[in-house]
């Protein structure tokens, strides 16, 4: 959205005559010109604008002091106006004082900072000006003035932000890695199934395959979400979609997860990052920060390792509202979750921009593979990165070369159990989770067994035997023969064999069980187990003990209920 700055006339008519006479002052008026003209304070400022010209102009930037003429500078890089917020944490504040003690104390003649400078010669205002995100305040230099001024010289923070890593912030090395195909899989097969306690403790325990930088299966189901592959409401994987990127080849499914994070509006991560609380109905703008730190990510130099905190406080000195309007530190209501304490105000930056970054680089961008990471201890956090050798083609939607296919077959052993190598088809390990008990993660093999209750769960969401059968036969070398007879009887006759556990009763003699079933008690016996023997339904042990007491036989229990 272009906006024009306001002009002269704005920038000064609702300041009073004594501040008018300052600008005449610093700008080499004369005072009887300045007499002349005060009255009214329109004509002033009008005689003010008329004797503007490029000779006078530089005669005034001549005689700023050159912190002053940095702050401008920057202005006009900027297109005349910064947010004044910004602005002001770069070059200093403007004291805020009444006509009288300003007249007083002079502060014209020893400004306190760089913005006061510019202030007292009218070269800068503050205003509201209309954004895409709606009004926000600016420092501006007024419209008469940008046609005068010379151009800034060229910027110099062309160059990388922060420096090189030493050798001891890159001791130990975590390459970019394809692992969060393999959790998808995992998540997605465990949403399906409504993500049961026992579901939880496979993925949780899937997840110790890659580094302890993995991304958490909270983000990855905010990804999932955001990807178009988990409805966003019941948290059910979508059919189709799901089909289609568990069968994609792992160089194009990778690119598709990275697509999708750059262009998602609603993977937040700034909502995901541990440590922080949110609370109230602010919004951010999670696109727009991705945007912006992945900017100054590919200005480093290729196939360099670079200092994660020199790169953190670089950004702090050159751009730190990347993620914040109009610089508002103020209006978000973030919390630590260790003090309990609001994170507001610039001084906090560290504590939430700066967190951000280096979740943002340590997190998504080196889950979805985009970046290698180091740390001067396998226990410590990284403190350094690089661009993979992937970054390239993954970020310009290229399947990048090296990641290797899913060519690995299944195990399927006679007692039932079934183990998938990481690198067999994501689309098999899928089918076969849905069919089966999830028994572990070792060595990046996932163990599967096959029981009567997973079949039960399997059949209750519309899969047949045949649908695992078909898997099994395809990416398996030796399927056991009995194992299909087992897996076709059951589908045709369910389970012949139960096992279950019971409490039995030992009676001395026959006839106290036969008095026993006899009385009010028998009620809670089952069935018979031989002439002294008989089982106890579940719950009735005391029952059945105070029953006999009755009939004038004491009993024990090695049962604790």
């Amino acid at each position: 959205m272009s906006t024009r700055l306001p002009d002269l006339s704005q920038r000064l008519q609702t300041q009073d005559p004594g501040f008018l006479r300052i600008v005449y002052e610093l700008w080499g008026i004369q005072q009887d010109q300045a007499r002349e003209s005060a009255s009214p304070l329109r004509q002033a400022i009008q005689q003010f604008a008329s004797t503007l010209n490029r000779d006078r102009v530089r005669q005034a930037l001549d005689s700023l002091p050159t912190n002053a003429r940095e702050a401008l500078d920057d202005l006009l890089r900027n297109g005349g106006k910064l947010p004044w917020k910004m602005f002001t944490r770069r070059y200093g504040q403007v004291r805020q004082m009444g006509a009288g003690r300003r007249d007083r104390e002079r502060p014209y003649l020893q400004p306190a900072s760089p913005a006061e400078a510019l202030w007292y010669r009218a070269l800068i205002g503050r205003a509201f000006l209309d954004t895409p995100d709606g009004p926000q305040e600016f420092a501006f230099i007024p419209s008469e003035f940008l046609a005068l001024l010379p151009s800034p010289p060229p910027e110099t923070q062309s160059l990388p932000l922060g420096r090189a890593a030493s050798p001891s912030e890159r001791a130990h090395i975590l390459l970019a890695n394809d692992h969060i195909l393999d959790h998808a899989c995992t998540l997605l097969a465990a949403l399906r199934l409504n993500l049961t306690p026992e579901m939880e403790e496979f993925v949780k325990g899937s997840w110790a395959l890659s580094s302890p930088q993995a991304i958490s299966p909270v983000a990855l189901q905010a990804l999932l979400i955001s990807a178009g592959l988990v409805h966003g409401v019941d948290r059910l994987p979508l059919p189709e979609a799901t089909r289609e990127f568990l069968e994609m080849p792992r160089p194009q499914a990778l690119v598709f997860l990275v697509q999708a994070w750059l262009e998602s509006p609603t993977f937040n991560e700034l909502r995901l990052m541990p440590g922080l609380i949110l609370e109230g109905d602010w919004q951010n703008d999670p696109l727009r920060a991705r945007r912006a730190i992945l900017q100054f990510v590919q200005r480093l130099p290729q196939a360099t390792w670079w200092s994660l905190p020199s790169f953190i406080a670089a950004i702090k000195h050159i751009q730190p509202d990347f993620q914040r309007p109009g610089g508002d530190y103020d209006t978000w209501y973030i919390r630590s979750q260790t003090s309990g304490g609001f994170l507001r105000g610039f001084e906090h930056w560290d504590e939430v921009e700066g967190a951000l970054i280096r979740y943002l680089i340590s997190g998504p961008m080196h889950w979805l593979g985009l970046v290698d990471l180091a740390a001067p201890t396998p226990q410590a956090k990284p403190n350094a990165f690089r661009l993979s050798s992937w970054a390239q083609d993954l970020l310009n939607g290229k399947p990048p070369p090296g990641i290797k296919s899913e060519t690995e077959p299944l195990v399927v052993t006679s007692d039932g159990r079934v183990r998938v190598p990481r690198l067999a088809p994501r689309v098999a390990r899928y089918l076969v989770a849905r069919f089966c008990v999830w028994e572990g993660v070792d060595n990046e093999v996932y163990s599967y067994r096959i029981t009567a209750a997973s079949l039960r769960r399997a059949r209750q969401q519309g899969l047949k035997i045949s649908h695992l059968l078909s898997v099994l036969r395809r990416h398996t070398a030796a399927l056991p023969p009995n194992l299909v007879q087992a897996l076709e009887r059951w589908e045709e006759q369910g389970s012949e064999v139960r096992l279950e556990r019971a409490m039995i009763l030992r009676l001395r003699k026959p006839h106290i069980l036969q008095a026993l079933r006899k009385s009010p008690a028998g009620r809670y016996l089952g069935d018979l187990l031989g002439p002294t023997t008989v089982i106890v339904k579940p719950g009735a042990a005391e029952k059945v003990l105070a029953a006999l007491v009755e009939m004038g036989y004491l009993g024990e229990s090695e049962i604790i209920e």
